[in-house]
């Protein structure tokens, strides 16, 4: 089985024309027509988890972030994203990125995996593009009845498998609608209060972003490793399900390049 039929079923799921302007999905290494002996689901793709997959006998990696975002006009190696390329090619490994087109589709989509794993029903898109219900920003769920605020805090960190969580005021004693992005969300708080959610569910807020809460909405953010994590696992079961024909692995390497003490 070749790479482009591999490719050409993630982006029936996830079709390319929906990543963002500034992104970097789809094919980033590698010949479309290779055959495939294994592969490899990760959150990032760095030199480790191009390794892993030679030792692992896998010759395509299937990464939610793209390794290149930006153009080179060097590949020496003096850099960790040139160190990644140079090893990819030299091993005839294939490298694909699905990341905005998977976050911005809700089926099979990154934040309707999130929504699922805290325990989210009802799910729509929190900001739909150009009025279409199942493409767009975000997920906006809700519980079958209000929870504690800081128990689904508590719950947040099983669940989600995360040290520590930043937030804004807990000016509500319960809630019930959650909004949720994965990855870096703060475009979508407005949207989030908009919609009536009582907590926004997201990743990378900077400090002043965290007034926007404005004592209408509970502001959690959770990290970007941590609220995008089991992509991995949506990865592995969206490619696995659909062929039998050769492995495929997640990674075990935390690609986190964050740190917490």
């Amino acid at each position: 089985m070749a790479v482009h039929e591999l490719t050409e079923y993630l982006e029936s799921i996830a079709p390319i024309q929906l990543q963002e302007a500034y992104d970097n999905s789809g094919l980033i290494v590698g010949n479309p027509a290779m055959e495939i002996k294994g592969v490899l689901c990760s959150l990032d793709c760095t030199e480790a988890v191009i390794q892993e997959a030679i030792d692992l006998k896998c010759n395509v990696v299937v990464s939610h972030h793209p390794i290149l975002f930006y153009g080179l006009k060097k590949i020496n190696g003096s850099h960790y994203v040139e160190k990644a390329l140079i090893k990819a090619i030299k091993n005839d490994i294939a490298l694909y990125a699905i990341h905005t087109n998977l976050d911005n589709v809700l089926t099979h989509g990154v934040n309707e995996k999130i929504a699922q794993r805290i325990g989210l029903k009802n799910l729509e898109i929190l900001k739909p593009k150009d009025n279409q219900t199942m493409i767009g920003s975000g997920v906006l769920g809700e519980f079958k009845k209000p929870v504690g605020s800081y128990d689904f805090l508590d719950s947040l960190k099983v669940r989600m498998q995360c040290h520590t969580i930043r937030h804004s005021a807990i000016i509500k004693p319960m809630v019930q609608r959650i909004a949720v992005c994965g990855g870096a969300g703060s475009f979508l708080i407005r949207e989030a209060i908009s919609k009536g959610a009582d907590l926004f569910l997201t990743a990378d807020l900077k400090y002043h972003e965290f007034f926007e809460s404005n004592d209408q909405i509970i502001l959690a953010d959770i990290g970007h490793f941590e609220s995008e994590q089991f992509t991995i696992e949506l990865l592995y079961g969206l490619i696995s399900q659909k062929f039998r024909n050769f492995a495929t692995h997640c990674t075990k390497i935390n690609t986190n390049p964050i740190q917490y003490y």
